[in-house]
Protein backbone atom coordinates (compact mmCIF):
# COMPACT_ATOMS: atom_id res chain seq x y z
CA UNK A 1 0.00 0.00 0.00
CA UNK A 2 2.81 2.38 -0.80
CA UNK A 3 0.87 4.27 -3.47
CA UNK A 4 -2.67 5.14 -4.46
CA UNK A 5 -2.47 2.63 -7.30
CA UNK A 6 -1.69 -0.17 -4.88
CA UNK A 7 -4.61 0.90 -2.71
CA UNK A 8 -6.91 0.35 -5.68
CA UNK A 9 -5.97 -3.33 -5.75
CA UNK A 10 -7.97 -3.90 -2.59
CA UNK A 11 -11.62 -4.39 -3.49
CA UNK A 12 -14.84 -5.24 -1.71
CA UNK A 13 -16.24 -8.54 -3.06
CA UNK A 14 -19.18 -8.34 -5.43
CA UNK A 15 -22.30 -10.43 -4.99
CA UNK A 16 -22.17 -14.07 -6.10
CA UNK A 17 -25.90 -14.59 -6.56
CA UNK A 18 -27.94 -14.59 -9.79
CA UNK A 19 -29.09 -10.97 -9.52
CA UNK A 20 -27.25 -7.82 -10.47
CA UNK A 21 -27.29 -5.41 -7.53
CA UNK A 22 -28.17 -1.75 -7.42
CA UNK A 23 -28.07 0.67 -4.53
CA UNK A 24 -29.44 4.08 -3.68
CA UNK A 25 -29.99 6.30 -0.65
CA UNK A 26 -33.25 7.47 0.87
CA UNK A 27 -33.71 10.25 3.42
CA UNK A 28 -37.21 11.13 4.60
CA UNK A 29 -38.30 14.17 6.60
CA UNK A 30 -36.08 17.11 7.39
CA UNK A 31 -35.32 16.19 10.97
CA UNK A 32 -33.56 13.58 13.09
CA UNK A 33 -36.87 11.76 13.39
CA UNK A 34 -36.78 10.88 9.70
CA UNK A 35 -35.27 7.74 8.19
CA UNK A 36 -31.91 7.57 6.41
CA UNK A 37 -30.94 4.34 4.71
CA UNK A 38 -28.92 2.76 1.92
CA UNK A 39 -31.04 0.35 -0.12
CA UNK A 40 -29.46 -2.64 -1.87
CA UNK A 41 -31.71 -4.44 -4.32
CA UNK A 42 -31.88 -6.70 -7.40
CA UNK A 43 -31.58 -4.44 -10.45
CA UNK A 44 -31.93 -4.71 -14.21
CA UNK A 45 -29.04 -6.50 -15.92
CA UNK A 46 -28.36 -3.81 -18.53
CA UNK A 47 -28.19 -0.94 -16.05
CA UNK A 48 -25.21 1.39 -16.10
CA UNK A 49 -22.13 0.19 -14.24
CA UNK A 50 -21.45 3.38 -12.26
CA UNK A 51 -20.50 2.46 -8.69
CA UNK A 52 -20.75 4.87 -5.74
CA UNK A 53 -17.85 5.78 -3.50
CA UNK A 54 -17.59 3.38 -0.57
CA UNK A 55 -17.28 6.25 1.94
CA UNK A 56 -19.52 8.90 0.40
CA UNK A 57 -18.41 12.07 2.23
CA UNK A 58 -15.30 13.32 4.03
CA UNK A 59 -17.45 14.16 7.06
CA UNK A 60 -17.53 10.42 7.71
CA UNK A 61 -13.72 10.52 7.97
CA UNK A 62 -14.07 13.17 10.64
CA UNK A 63 -16.58 11.04 12.53
CA UNK A 64 -14.28 8.04 12.37
CA UNK A 65 -11.52 10.27 13.76
CA UNK A 66 -13.76 11.28 16.66
CA UNK A 67 -14.55 7.63 17.33
CA UNK A 68 -10.84 6.73 17.30
CA UNK A 69 -10.02 9.87 19.34
CA UNK A 70 -7.56 10.95 16.67
CA UNK A 71 -6.90 14.21 14.82
CA UNK A 72 -9.53 14.85 12.14
CA UNK A 73 -7.09 16.27 9.60
CA UNK A 74 -4.71 13.32 9.95
CA UNK A 75 -7.50 10.75 9.62
CA UNK A 76 -9.11 12.61 6.70
CA UNK A 77 -5.79 12.68 4.82
CA UNK A 78 -5.12 9.00 5.55
CA UNK A 79 -8.60 7.82 4.56
CA UNK A 80 -8.70 9.98 1.47
CA UNK A 81 -5.37 8.58 0.29
CA UNK A 82 -5.96 4.90 1.02
CA UNK A 83 -9.71 4.58 0.60
CA UNK A 84 -10.71 7.47 -1.65
CA UNK A 85 -10.82 5.30 -4.76
CA UNK A 86 -12.68 2.36 -3.17
CA UNK A 87 -16.11 1.74 -4.65
CA UNK A 88 -19.19 -0.07 -3.40
CA UNK A 89 -19.71 -3.12 -5.69
CA UNK A 90 -23.24 -2.14 -6.72
CA UNK A 91 -24.77 -0.08 -9.52
CA UNK A 92 -25.65 3.40 -8.32
CA UNK A 93 -29.36 4.23 -8.77
CA UNK A 94 -29.83 1.37 -11.23
CA UNK A 95 -33.48 0.58 -12.11
CA UNK A 96 -35.14 -1.82 -9.71
CA UNK A 97 -35.88 -5.30 -11.08
CA UNK A 98 -39.64 -5.56 -10.68
CA UNK A 99 -41.95 -8.42 -11.57
CA UNK A 100 -41.46 -10.57 -8.46
CA UNK A 101 -41.56 -10.19 -4.71
CA UNK A 102 -38.45 -10.20 -2.55
CA UNK A 103 -37.96 -10.86 1.16
CA UNK A 104 -36.89 -7.78 3.12
CA UNK A 105 -33.89 -7.44 5.44
CA UNK A 106 -33.38 -4.45 7.73
CA UNK A 107 -29.66 -4.13 8.52
CA UNK A 108 -28.22 -2.30 11.54
CA UNK A 109 -24.60 -1.12 11.64
CA UNK A 110 -22.20 -1.29 14.56
CA UNK A 111 -20.93 1.35 16.98
CA UNK A 112 -18.91 3.98 15.15
CA UNK A 113 -19.95 2.72 11.70
CA UNK A 114 -22.52 3.97 9.19
CA UNK A 115 -24.80 2.75 6.42
CA UNK A 116 -22.19 1.97 3.73
CA UNK A 117 -19.58 -0.02 5.68
CA UNK A 118 -21.18 -3.48 5.32
CA UNK A 119 -21.56 -3.61 1.56
CA UNK A 120 -19.91 -7.06 1.23
CA UNK A 121 -22.75 -8.53 3.28
CA UNK A 122 -25.58 -6.37 1.94
CA UNK A 123 -24.60 -6.72 -1.73
CA UNK A 124 -24.32 -10.50 -1.44
CA UNK A 125 -27.75 -10.78 0.19
CA UNK A 126 -29.27 -8.55 -2.51
CA UNK A 127 -27.61 -10.64 -5.24
CA UNK A 128 -29.38 -13.67 -3.78
CA UNK A 129 -32.80 -12.04 -4.12
CA UNK A 130 -33.30 -9.89 -1.00
CA UNK A 131 -34.08 -6.22 -0.65
CA UNK A 132 -31.75 -4.90 2.05
CA UNK A 133 -32.35 -1.59 3.85
CA UNK A 134 -29.20 -0.58 5.75
CA UNK A 135 -30.21 2.02 8.32
CA UNK A 136 -27.92 4.88 9.30
CA UNK A 137 -28.61 5.50 12.98
CA UNK A 138 -29.05 8.99 14.38
CA UNK A 139 -28.51 8.20 18.06
CA UNK A 140 -24.90 9.51 18.01
CA UNK A 141 -23.56 5.96 17.77
CA UNK A 142 -22.70 6.32 14.06
CA UNK A 143 -19.34 7.86 13.26
CA UNK A 144 -21.30 10.52 11.47
CA UNK A 145 -24.67 11.10 9.88
CA UNK A 146 -26.69 14.09 8.79
CA UNK A 147 -30.14 15.41 8.03
CA UNK A 148 -31.45 18.34 6.00
CA UNK A 149 -32.96 21.30 7.81
CA UNK A 150 -35.08 23.99 6.22
CA UNK A 151 -33.41 27.41 6.26
CA UNK A 152 -35.62 30.22 7.52
CA UNK A 153 -35.69 33.39 5.41
CA UNK A 154 -36.95 36.83 6.50
CA UNK A 155 -39.72 36.93 3.91
CA UNK A 156 -41.93 33.82 4.15
CA UNK A 157 -42.91 34.23 0.49
CA UNK A 158 -39.30 33.55 -0.44
CA UNK A 159 -39.23 30.24 1.42
CA UNK A 160 -38.68 27.33 -0.99
CA UNK A 161 -37.99 23.65 -0.53
CA UNK A 162 -34.53 24.18 -2.03
CA UNK A 163 -33.35 26.24 0.92
CA UNK A 164 -32.02 23.52 3.15
CA UNK A 165 -28.79 23.03 5.00
CA UNK A 166 -27.04 19.90 6.17
CA UNK A 167 -26.87 19.31 9.91
CA UNK A 168 -24.21 16.76 10.84
CA UNK A 169 -24.34 14.54 13.92
CA UNK A 170 -21.05 12.98 15.01
CA UNK A 171 -20.14 10.09 17.24
CA UNK A 172 -20.55 10.92 20.92
CA UNK A 173 -17.77 9.74 23.17
CA UNK A 174 -18.52 9.18 26.84
CA UNK A 175 -18.12 12.23 29.02
CA UNK A 176 -15.58 12.08 31.89
CA UNK A 177 -17.09 10.04 34.70
CA UNK A 178 -20.18 9.11 32.68
CA UNK A 179 -21.51 5.56 33.10
CA UNK A 180 -21.80 3.76 29.80
CA UNK A 181 -24.81 1.52 30.32
CA UNK A 182 -27.54 4.23 30.57
CA UNK A 183 -26.35 5.79 27.31
CA UNK A 184 -26.08 2.50 25.41
CA UNK A 185 -29.42 1.28 26.73
CA UNK A 186 -31.11 4.46 25.54
CA UNK A 187 -29.35 4.20 22.20
CA UNK A 188 -30.31 0.57 21.57
CA UNK A 189 -33.98 1.42 22.08
CA UNK A 190 -33.74 4.39 19.71
CA UNK A 191 -31.90 2.23 17.18
CA UNK A 192 -34.61 -0.44 17.35
CA UNK A 193 -37.28 2.20 16.79
CA UNK A 194 -35.31 3.46 13.78
CA UNK A 195 -35.24 -0.07 12.36
CA UNK A 196 -38.99 -0.43 12.87
CA UNK A 197 -39.51 2.97 11.26
CA UNK A 198 -37.43 1.81 8.27
CA UNK A 199 -39.59 -1.32 8.06
CA UNK A 200 -42.75 0.80 8.07
CA UNK A 201 -41.29 3.06 5.38
CA UNK A 202 -40.48 0.12 3.11
CA UNK A 203 -43.99 -1.26 3.61
CA UNK A 204 -45.49 2.14 2.75
CA UNK A 205 -43.47 2.14 -0.46
CA UNK A 206 -44.60 -1.42 -1.15
CA UNK A 207 -48.22 -0.30 -0.70
CA UNK A 208 -47.80 2.43 -3.31
CA UNK A 209 -47.51 5.39 -0.97
CA UNK A 210 -45.57 8.23 -2.57
CA UNK A 211 -42.22 8.81 -0.90
CA UNK A 212 -40.38 12.11 -1.02
CA UNK A 213 -36.61 11.72 -0.96
CA UNK A 214 -34.82 14.70 0.55
CA UNK A 215 -31.79 13.70 -1.51
CA UNK A 216 -31.80 14.66 -5.22
CA UNK A 217 -31.35 11.16 -6.62
CA UNK A 218 -32.87 9.84 -9.89
CA UNK A 219 -34.40 6.67 -8.50
CA UNK A 220 -38.03 5.72 -9.10
CA UNK A 221 -39.36 4.45 -5.78
CA UNK A 222 -42.81 3.75 -7.23
CA UNK A 223 -41.39 0.70 -9.03
CA UNK A 224 -41.05 -1.04 -5.66
CA UNK A 225 -44.82 -1.22 -5.26
CA UNK A 226 -45.90 -4.81 -4.56
CA UNK A 227 -42.27 -6.00 -4.69
CA UNK A 228 -41.77 -6.75 -0.98
CA UNK A 229 -42.85 -10.13 0.40
CA UNK A 230 -44.59 -8.88 3.54
CA UNK A 231 -44.61 -12.38 5.03
CA UNK A 232 -40.83 -12.71 4.80
CA UNK A 233 -39.14 -9.90 6.70
CA UNK A 234 -36.20 -10.17 9.09
CA UNK A 235 -33.44 -8.17 10.74
CA UNK A 236 -29.65 -8.54 10.70
CA UNK A 237 -26.91 -6.54 12.39
CA UNK A 238 -23.30 -6.49 13.56
CA UNK A 239 -21.96 -5.66 17.04
CA UNK A 240 -24.17 -2.86 18.42
CA UNK A 241 -26.29 -3.51 15.33
CA UNK A 242 -26.68 -7.14 16.38
CA UNK A 243 -27.89 -5.94 19.77
CA UNK A 244 -30.23 -3.62 17.90
CA UNK A 245 -31.53 -6.58 15.90
CA UNK A 246 -32.29 -8.47 19.12
CA UNK A 247 -34.01 -5.44 20.65
CA UNK A 248 -36.04 -5.03 17.45
CA UNK A 249 -37.15 -8.67 17.54
CA UNK A 250 -38.49 -8.07 21.04
CA UNK A 251 -40.44 -5.02 19.89
CA UNK A 252 -41.91 -6.16 16.58
CA UNK A 253 -43.13 -9.64 15.64
CA UNK A 254 -43.17 -8.72 11.95
CA UNK A 255 -39.47 -9.56 12.00
CA UNK A 256 -39.77 -13.31 11.58
CA UNK A 257 -36.17 -14.08 12.56
CA UNK A 258 -32.83 -12.41 13.19
CA UNK A 259 -29.10 -12.84 12.67
CA UNK A 260 -26.79 -11.35 15.30
CA UNK A 261 -23.23 -10.98 13.99
CA UNK A 262 -20.69 -10.81 16.82
CA UNK A 263 -23.23 -9.19 19.10
CA UNK A 264 -22.18 -6.65 21.74
CA UNK A 265 -24.53 -7.83 24.47
CA UNK A 266 -23.70 -5.12 27.02
CA UNK A 267 -26.58 -2.68 26.25
CA UNK A 268 -29.45 -5.16 26.70
CA UNK A 269 -31.64 -5.02 29.79
CA UNK A 270 -32.94 -8.17 31.44
CA UNK A 271 -36.48 -7.66 30.17
CA UNK A 272 -35.47 -8.30 26.56
CA UNK A 273 -34.53 -11.96 27.06
CA UNK A 274 -38.03 -13.37 27.61
CA UNK A 275 -39.47 -10.98 25.00
CA UNK A 276 -37.80 -12.47 21.91
CA UNK A 277 -39.88 -15.29 20.43
CA UNK A 278 -38.38 -15.56 16.94
CA UNK A 279 -35.54 -17.80 15.68
CA UNK A 280 -32.11 -16.26 16.22
CA UNK A 281 -28.64 -17.07 14.89
CA UNK A 282 -25.47 -15.82 16.59
CA UNK A 283 -22.40 -15.71 14.32
CA UNK A 284 -19.39 -14.93 16.49
CA UNK A 285 -15.76 -14.12 15.86
CA UNK A 286 -13.09 -15.97 17.78
CA UNK A 287 -11.64 -12.99 19.64
CA UNK A 288 -14.41 -10.52 20.59
CA UNK A 289 -16.67 -12.38 22.99
CA UNK A 290 -16.29 -12.94 26.74
CA UNK A 291 -17.73 -15.38 29.27
CA UNK A 292 -20.28 -12.76 30.31
CA UNK A 293 -21.47 -12.06 26.76
CA UNK A 294 -21.73 -15.75 25.84
CA UNK A 295 -23.76 -16.43 28.98
CA UNK A 296 -26.10 -13.63 27.95
CA UNK A 297 -26.49 -15.18 24.49
CA UNK A 298 -27.23 -18.53 26.07
CA UNK A 299 -30.10 -16.95 27.96
CA UNK A 300 -31.91 -17.03 24.60
CA UNK A 301 -31.60 -20.84 24.42
CA UNK A 302 -35.02 -22.34 23.82
CA UNK A 303 -36.68 -25.68 23.15
CA UNK A 304 -39.62 -23.96 21.48
CA UNK A 305 -37.79 -22.04 18.75
CA UNK A 306 -34.42 -22.48 17.05
CA UNK A 307 -31.52 -20.58 18.55
CA UNK A 308 -28.08 -21.25 17.08
CA UNK A 309 -24.56 -20.08 17.86
CA UNK A 310 -21.45 -20.61 15.74
CA UNK A 311 -17.90 -19.27 15.94
CA UNK A 312 -15.59 -18.60 13.01
CA UNK A 313 -12.04 -19.65 13.85
CA UNK A 314 -9.34 -17.12 13.08
CA UNK A 315 -11.82 -14.26 12.72
CA UNK A 316 -11.91 -10.93 14.55
CA UNK A 317 -14.66 -8.42 15.28
CA UNK A 318 -13.75 -6.47 12.14
CA UNK A 319 -14.09 -9.54 9.89
CA UNK A 320 -17.70 -8.42 9.26
CA UNK A 321 -17.38 -4.79 7.99
CA UNK A 322 -15.70 -3.91 4.70
CA UNK A 323 -12.46 -2.50 6.14
CA UNK A 324 -11.01 -6.00 6.27
CA UNK A 325 -11.01 -6.16 2.43
CA UNK A 326 -9.52 -2.76 1.65
CA UNK A 327 -6.71 -2.68 4.19
CA UNK A 328 -3.24 -4.14 3.76
CA UNK A 329 -1.79 -6.78 6.05
CA UNK A 330 0.33 -4.52 8.27
CA UNK A 331 -2.31 -1.85 8.94
CA UNK A 332 -4.93 -4.57 9.17
CA UNK A 333 -3.04 -6.29 11.99
CA UNK A 334 -2.24 -3.04 13.84
CA UNK A 335 -5.89 -1.96 13.94
CA UNK A 336 -7.23 -5.53 14.28
CA UNK A 337 -9.08 -5.26 10.97
CA UNK A 338 -7.86 -8.67 9.86
CA UNK A 339 -7.75 -12.03 11.60
CA UNK A 340 -5.82 -15.19 10.84
CA UNK A 341 -8.52 -16.35 8.43
CA UNK A 342 -8.61 -15.09 4.83
CA UNK A 343 -11.25 -12.29 4.91
CA UNK A 344 -12.93 -13.59 1.75
CA UNK A 345 -13.33 -17.05 3.31
CA UNK A 346 -14.72 -15.48 6.48
CA UNK A 347 -17.30 -13.36 4.67
CA UNK A 348 -18.31 -16.37 2.60
CA UNK A 349 -19.06 -18.31 5.78
CA UNK A 350 -20.93 -15.35 7.28
CA UNK A 351 -23.10 -14.84 4.20
CA UNK A 352 -23.80 -18.51 3.49
CA UNK A 353 -24.73 -19.30 7.09
CA UNK A 354 -27.02 -16.27 7.09
CA UNK A 355 -28.69 -17.35 3.85
CA UNK A 356 -29.21 -20.92 5.08
CA UNK A 357 -30.77 -19.70 8.32
CA UNK A 358 -33.03 -17.23 6.52
CA UNK A 359 -34.22 -19.85 4.03
CA UNK A 360 -35.30 -22.14 6.85
CA UNK A 361 -37.12 -19.54 8.90
CA UNK A 362 -38.56 -17.42 6.11
CA UNK A 363 -39.73 -20.48 4.19
CA UNK A 364 -37.79 -19.62 1.02
CA UNK A 365 -37.80 -21.89 -2.01
CA UNK A 366 -34.08 -21.48 -2.76
CA UNK A 367 -30.98 -23.67 -2.62
CA UNK A 368 -29.50 -22.00 0.44
CA UNK A 369 -30.08 -25.20 2.41
CA UNK A 370 -26.88 -26.50 0.80
CA UNK A 371 -25.16 -24.50 3.55
CA UNK A 372 -27.24 -25.84 6.47
CA UNK A 373 -24.16 -27.51 7.95
CA UNK A 374 -22.61 -24.08 8.53
CA UNK A 375 -25.50 -23.14 10.81
CA UNK A 376 -24.61 -26.21 12.88
CA UNK A 377 -20.98 -25.08 13.08
CA UNK A 378 -19.77 -27.85 10.78
CA UNK A 379 -17.04 -27.18 8.25
CA UNK A 380 -13.58 -25.71 7.93
CA UNK A 381 -12.90 -22.71 10.17
CA UNK A 382 -16.10 -23.29 12.16
CA UNK A 383 -16.94 -24.26 15.69
CA UNK A 384 -20.45 -25.05 16.98
CA UNK A 385 -21.28 -22.83 19.92
CA UNK A 386 -18.34 -20.91 21.33
CA UNK A 387 -14.58 -21.13 21.83
CA UNK A 388 -15.00 -19.46 25.23
CA UNK A 389 -14.50 -21.72 28.25
CA UNK A 390 -17.67 -21.36 30.30
CA UNK A 391 -18.18 -22.19 33.98
CA UNK A 392 -18.76 -25.92 34.47
CA UNK A 393 -22.34 -25.32 35.60
CA UNK A 394 -23.26 -23.94 32.17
Amino acid sequence: MGSSSSAQSFTIPAGEGPHSVGCTDLMTDHATQGTFLRLYYPCLEDACDKQPAWIPRREYHWGLADNLKMNRTVVDTFFGYYYGSVKCPAKWNAPFKSGETYPLIIFSHGLGAFRTLYSAICVELASQGFVVAAVEHRDESASATYYLQDVAVPNAEEQTSDLRQEVWLYYRNLKPGEEEFPLRSQQVHQRAEECIKALNLMLDINNGKKVTNALPLPFDWSVLQDSIDINRMCIVGHSFGATTAIQSLSKDARFRCGVAMDAWMFPLKNDVYPSVHQPLLFINSETFQSVDSILKMKRFDSTAVERKMITIRGSVHQSFPDFTFVTGAIIGKIFKLKGQIDPYIAIGIINKATLAFLQKHLGLQKDFNQWDALVDGQGDHLLPGTNINLPSTQ
